[in-house]
C-alpha cells in the first residue's frame, strides 16, 4: 500500500471522402456523420490547444459507468490481460509503451504534455498488481495536437513487452486507462468508424485521465490514442481519437515498419 501511494502522488472529415469504417463486421459511419463527427472534434481540438498541458472532456456513455479492475476483467477480449502491463499512469493521463525500431517509447496525448518536459512514469498502478513497478522518469521527444498525439522517451525500461502498433481495426475495441489518475481500469466499446486519420467509438467509457490511453484491437494491439469524449448518459454521441497509423505517418521517430496489419 505504501509503494501505491507513493507511485500515485509521484504520477499524480472537413471533407466527408474515404470516411467509415474498414472492419466488415461493423456497421460503417455515414459518409456525412463522419465528416461531421471529424469536424467537431477539430473544432473542440481548436479552442482547446493552447500549448499547455491539460484535460479535455472525458465522457460516459450510456446510463452507467463501467470501468472494470484490470484484474477482475473477465471480458471476451481476453487479450487485455496479455497487454495491460505496457499501460503507465503519468501526470494525471495514461500511456502505453510501444515497440519502435528506434527503441521502445510510451506513446499518448499530445495535450497531456509539453515538448521536452521532463515527467515521472509509474508502471503497475493497478489493485493487487502482479507485474514489474518501476517508477522512473522520461522525457517528450516529439507533441503534436492534429493528429494530438506525444512521445516519451523512459530512463528505464520495464521488464514487459512493449505493445505494437497496428493498422487493422475491429468490431470491438477495449481502453486500458488511469480513469482519474486512480488504478488502472479497462472499458470496452463499439468501433464507429475512421475518418481521416480519427477514429470514434460508442459506449466506451472514459474519463479525465483516461487522455493518452492505447485503443486496443480484439488482438490487444495499438490501434490508436484516445483523446477526448463527446458522447452522453443517453446514449448519444461518441468518445474518438487518432489512429496508429495516422501518428506513424506524421512522426520523425515512428517509422512505417513500427506499424503492420496485425
Amino acid at each position: 500500500m505504501p509503494l501505491r501511494v507513493s507511485i500515485l502522488a509521484a504520477a499524480a472529415c472537413l471533407s466527408a471522402a474515404a470516411c467509415g469504417s474498414t472492419s466488415a463486421s461493423s456497421e460503417p459511419i455515414a459518409e456525412s456523420r463522419c465528416a461531421q463527427l471529424r469536424s467537431s472534434a477539430l473544432a473542440s481540438l481548436a479552442t482547446s490547444s493552447s500549448g499547455e498541458p491539460g484535460l479535455r472532456t472525458q465522457s460516459q456513455c450510456g446510463s452507467t459507468l463501467d470501468l472494470t479492475p484490470i484484474n477482475a476483467y473477465r471480458g471476451e477480449m481476453a487479450a487485455v490481460q496479455e497487454r495491460e502491463d505496457a499501460v503507465v499512469l503519468f501526470n494525471g493521463c495514461t500511456g502505453t509503451l510501444i515497440a519502435a525500431q528506434a527503441g521502445p517509447v510510451v506513446i499518448t496525448a499530445g495535450h497531456c504534455v509539453r515538448l521536452g518536459d521532463r515527467l515521472v512514469l509509474a508502471f503497475n498502478v493497478e489493485a493487487n498488481a502482479d507485474g514489474d513497478t518501476l517508477v522512473t522518469e522520461g522525457t517528450v521527444l516529439e507533441r503534436s495536437d492534429k493528429p494530438d498525439y506525444a512521445l516519451i522517451k523512459p530512463d528505464n525500461l520495464p521488464a514487459i513487452t512493449p505493445n505494437r502498433l497496428t493498422r487493422a481495426p475491429t468490431d470491438r475495441l477495449a481502453i486500458i486507462q488511469h480513469a482519474r489518475g486512480g488504478p488502472k481500469t479497462v472499458a470496452e466499446g463499439q468501433l464507429a468508424g475512421e475518418c481521416h486519420g480519427m477514429l470514434f467509438y460508442t459506449d466506451l467509457d472514459t474519463l479525465a485521465g483516461s487522455s493518452g490511453a492505447g485503443v486496443l484491437t480484439r488482438s490487444g494491439y495499438v490501434f490508436g490514442v484516445h483523446t477526448d469524449g463527446d458522447c452522453a448518459q443517453d446514449g448519444s454521441g461518441s468518445n474518438y481519437g487518432w489512429t496508429a497509423a495516422s501518428i506513424v505517418q506524421a512522426s520523425d521517430y515512428l517509422q512505417d515498419a513500427d506499424i503492420a496489419d496485425r
